[in-house]
C-alpha cells in the first residue's frame, strides 16, 4: 500500500481506539503524529531498492515487515514522544500513556495493509523467512488504496461521533427553548 494509505488507516484506527477514553481532538492529534512517525519509520527502514532490468524496484525486508518487529517499530515513536514530553514538562499525562499503549497497534495495522499487497509480509517458518499474502494486489492499486483510506476515514468519523455530542446538544436546546 502507499504510505498515505498507511497514514490515514493507522490514524483512523488509533483515534478510534483512544477516543473511548479521550476527547476526539486530543486523540486525533496524538494518533496522527504517532501514525505518521511510526509508518514512516517502518517503511523507510524496511524497504531497500534493487536494480533490475526494468530499473530500481523497492523490496521489503524482514527488518520491519514481520508482525513482532512491526509492533516494536510502531511503538518507538510513541515512546520517544512521551519521553520528549516528560523531559520538556516533567509530567506524563494519562492521555499520553494511553496513546503509548494504543500505539502498539500501529505496526500491526501496517502489516495488515501490507498483507494485501503482491508479496505480503514475512513470516519465519522452519528457520527461513517466507512471505505470506492475504491477497495479491499491486501496492499502488487505486481501488484497494481508496478502500483502505475510506475505511480509515470511516473510523475517524465513528471516533468523532463516539461521544454523541449532537444527541446531548439537541435535547439540551429543546429543553430550554
Amino acid at each position: 500500500m502507499k504510505l498515505v494509505t498507511h497514514y490515514v488507516f493507522s490514524t483512523g484506527l488509533l483515534t478510534l481506539l483512544s477516543s473511548f477514553f479521550l476527547s476526539f481532538y486530543t486523540a486525533f492529534f496524538f494518533s496522527s503524529v504517532i501514525a505518521v512517525l511510526g509508518n514512516t519509520l517502518i517503511d523507510r527502514l524496511g524497504h531497500k531498492e534493487i536494480q533490475t532490468r526494468r530499473g530500481l524496484i523497492p523490496v521489503r525486508t524482514p527488518l520491519t515487515h514481520t508482525l513482532p518487529r512491526s509492533v516494536v517499530w510502531g511503538f518507538i515513536p510513541a515512546l520517544g514522544l512521551s519521553l520528549l514530553f516528560y523531559y520538556a514538562y516533567h509530567y506524563l499525562s494519562e492521555e499520553l500513556l494511553l496513546l503509548v499503549l494504543v500505539s502498539l497497534l500501529n505496526g500491526p495495522s501496517h502489516m495488515l495493509l501490507d498483507a494485501f499487497t503482491e508479496r505480503g509480509i514475512y513470516v519465519k517458518r522452519n528457520g527461513k523467512w517466507r512471505r505470506v499474502a492475504l491477497a495479491h494486489f499491486s501496492y499502488d492499486n487505486p481501488l484497494v488504496n481508496g478502500l483502505a483510506i475510506l475505511l480509515g476515514i470511516l473510523m475517524l468519523f465513528v471516533a468523532m461521533h463516539n461521544h454523541n455530542y449532537d444527541y446531548y446538544y439537541y435535547h439540551y436546546y429543546n429543553y430550554y427553548s
